[in-house]
């Protein structure tokens, strides 16, 4: 950009000036005002023709917002515009306590809430130096959580993205099998989304016999439901026809743009933090890594529908597991961190139990005053930041939580994996048709509230 350019430009402290010329339109990342893009189009004065797909399209997979140049049905030029799902979690994060925070970033992207959820955590605990402390059996039942999430999710995209080309049956049956993991959910935590479950020093509660119960049918219904999606699609034709060569990118491509998860597997390079970078013990249990070799929107399906059976595979380990561990602890021992101080529920569930309220209500005034400060005011961390980062659905998930020493965080940052794969949309749009747009987006599996956040 020259100099003359730049300053009628705003000045950007990130962008060394250049004294080399600009070939070509330039675009701001944010899509612009409708009103600016018809302008410039006309100031063309070419044959190009801007179509406004999205905020409130079906096929883009919540509120992210295309701009699409077309030439006939070629997509000449693809931009992303991002933003209509802000929720300000981030934050909001920082004005309440390291636990309550959980509750806001579980919200982020809606489909894998543990992920956020245990990146976060982590992130604290190692921060408050806790990490070989957390009990066997409170990691045992993340992974085994995070898991079934993973499956859940790939449901969906799975799900979602066959309804787009017009496979009804995967749509149903996805939304059919997620049913039963959301189920599993609710018996464990007490919700089916935005659990919350997951804190620092371990997880809120533990799992009693209905819930055992609950994950034995959920993994015996998923091992006889889980071929139908090979049965359906892998040698499917027109499934292929659909899936096969779109939305290419490759490897060298994917390293460029930061991109991680199954679109990176896709490419044949089997990178996944929980083998490269282990976390909640992962490094003892048994699974592998698929891969494929096309770097399209087929391999993407094929290496999520793979990564399914994987995932089923840790569940039904960590569920021999949970049985071996029965009443052991699921929050560390420290009354100054471990909230609400050895909680647990009463017979329906919903709050504390009777022998807990006892004794804070009724036979230590001590013991009421700490869980008065412990839940209104939190626990305090030392000054100091980390970034844990954990293989989600989508990709690498990171938290890098910032504390100066008080009980709030000073920042909390979340380096979630559909806004660095979005970055992808224009190379894998560019140059296909308007209908391979819809497939294309959809193997990115992008989720907006973990976008915009």
């Amino acid at each position: 950009m020259s100099t003359e350019t730049q300053t009628d430009q705003q000045f950007d402290p990130y962008a060394a000036p250049t004294d080399e010329a600009v070939e070509g339109t330039v675009y701001t990342a944010s899509g612009a005002d409708w009103d600016a893009i018809v302008a410039a189009q006309a100031e063309r004065g070419d044959e190009r023709l801007v179509v406004n797909m999205g905020p409130q399209h079906p096929s883009t997979h919540g509120v992210l917002r295309l701009i699409l140049e077309l030439e006939g049905e070629s997509v000449v030029e693809a931009r992303c515009g991002i933003g209509y799902l802000h929720t300000g979690i981030e934050k909001n994060m920082e004005v309440r306590t390291f636990t309550q925070g959980v509750t806001f970033c579980t919200r982020m992207d809606y489909l894998t809430p543990f992920y956020q959820e245990a990146a976060y955590v982590l992130s604290v605990e190692r921060l408050l130096g806790i990490e070989a402390d957390i009990p066997e059996r409170a990691n045992i039942l993340r992974v085994l959580m995070m898991e079934l999430n993973r499956i859940s999710s790939h449901l969906v995209c799975i799900a979602t993205g066959g309804m787009e080309i017009g496979a009804l049956t995967v749509m149903t049956i996805g939304f059919r099998d997620r049913e039963k993991i959301l189920d599993v959910f609710e018996a464990v935590t007490g919700l089916r989304m935005n659990n919350a479950y997951f804190r620092p020093g371990g997880v809120a509660v533990d799992v009693d016999d209905h819930g055992m119960d609950q994950i034995a049918d959920t993994i015996a219904w998923l091992e006889q439901r889980l071929p139908e999606y090979a049965a359906f699609c892998n040698e499917n034709p027109i499934f292929i026809g659909r899936l096969g060569g779109v939305g290419k990118l490759d490897l060298a491509s994917c390293m460029a743009l930061g991109i991680t998860g199954p679109m990176l597997r896709s490419a044949d390079f089997g990178w996944d933090l929980r083998k490269s970078q282990p976390y909640c013990g992962y490094e003892t249990y048994e699974f592998d890594v698929p891969t494929w070799d096309t770097a399209d929107a087929y391999g993407r399906f094929r290496v999520r529908q793979e990564e399914m059976w994987q995932s089923l595979r840790i569940v039904k380990q960590a569920f021999e597991r949970l049985k071996a561990t029965a009443g052991q602890p699921v929050m560390v021992d420290d009354p100054k961190i471990a909230w609400p101080a050895q909680l647990s529920l009463g017979n329906d569930g919903l709050g504390n139990s009777p022998e807990h309220i006892k004794h804070i209500m009724g036979e230590s005034m001590e013991a009421l005053i700490h869980h008065f400060k412990l839940v209104t005011e939190g626990f305090r961390v030392p000054p100091g930041q980390a970034y844990v980062p954990i293989e989600s659905p989508k990709g690498e998930m990171g938290a890098h939580v910032v504390s100066d020493g008080g009980t709030r965080p000073w920042r909390a940052h979340f380096r979630d994996p559909s806004f660095n794969n979005l970055q992808a949309v224009p190379a894998v749009c560019e140059g296909s048709m308007v209908s391979d747009v819809v497939v294309a987006v959809a193997s990115i599996d992008p989720v907006m509230g973990g976008v915009d956040r």
